[in-house]
């Protein structure tokens, strides 16, 4: 990085004729990592790479999906388009907000999901059967927490917000039974925590035994950290698509790598073997 703040990138090595995978997550700093990753794939297009595979685990922008209010851009729509002008041959990618973001594209886009991983993470920690509910935070959720529930052979059940605000969430009803089950509540991203305390604190009324979260991207901020760490649940589990703090996580926090299924998806598209196969054909 310059004085003035510009960044400059090169490679020290030939990659002519090579396949070559960029892997930046879209973490903080977000607009410093994305442009970095967008000099990287231009840097290597200049220098002649056959293929181009940007590896984004957290695909930066990705909430910003549509216009919800008038005069708004489409960010997650305008972040594809600059990385196709850049050079990317391919996008490969961790449980998107949205599935339709793959749309945006031209190049073919893998989208990856954390969902196995978690799937043995609880089934390790016993939570199987009767006992077990799994539970979509909201309606958007609802198909990947009915995938999750057949996991772990759990019942399934749906929560529904009124969102009042960017950051504040209110719950207001629970279809499905929760009452003396273990509650499990997934979601895709969250940065304060507070959709899923509010649903956690929601479950425990209507008579949930405990309640346990998990969220592929945590965009904690110290504040959403320490709120959780607060918080009315069991145990919380997330993913090292974006970097946590160690000295500030909850006690209760568990981190699972995401780095083996990464790989092994840089394999197959590399040999050009089935993505899906790693998913069991999902």
């Amino acid at each position: 990085t310059f004085e003035n703040d510009e960044t400059y990138v090169r490679y020290c090595e030939s990659i002519r004729g090579a396949d070559v995978f960029i892997v930046q997550t879209g973490a903080y700093p977000v607009d410093r990592n994305l442009m970095e990753l967008l000099l990287m794939i231009q840097a290597a297009k200049l220098a002649s790479a056959k293929r181009i595979t940007a590896v984004v685990p957290w695909f930066p922008y990705s909430r910003q999906d549509r216009k919800a209010k008038p005069r708004e851009p489409i960010s997650a729509r305008l972040v594809a388009d600059t990385l196709e002008l850049a050079g990317a041959d391919r996008v490969l990618t961790m449980d998107l907000h949205a599935g339709q973001i793959q749309g945006f594209f031209t190049v073919p886009v893998d989208h990856m999901t954390a969902l196995p991983l978690f799937g043995r993470h609880f089934r390790d920690l016993g939570f199987t059967g009767d006992g077990v509910v799994s539970v979509a935070p909201d309606a958007g959720r609802a198909k990947v927490a009915l995938r999750f529930a057949e996991m772990l052979d759990a019942e399934f059940a749906v929560m529904h917000k009124t969102r009042l605000a960017h950051e504040a969430v209110a719950v207001t009803e629970i279809t499905g039974r929760v009452r003396d089950k273990i509650a499990i509540v997934g979601d895709d991203v969250t940065t304060t925590g507070s959709t899923l305390i509010a649903g956690a604190k929601a479950l425990k009324e209507h008579g949930a035994k405990e309640v346990w979260i998990f969220v592929t991207h945590a965009q904690l901020t110290p504040d959403g950290l320490e709120a959780l760490g607060k918080a009315d649940v069991a145990g919380i589990v997330v993913t090292d698509t974006v970097p946590t703090d160690p000295l500030k996580r909850p006690q209760n926090m568990t981190v699972l790598p995401v780095a083996g299924l990464l790989a092994e998806t840089i394999m197959n598209v590399f040999a050009d073997d089935s993505v899906s196969a790693i998913f069991g054909g999902d």
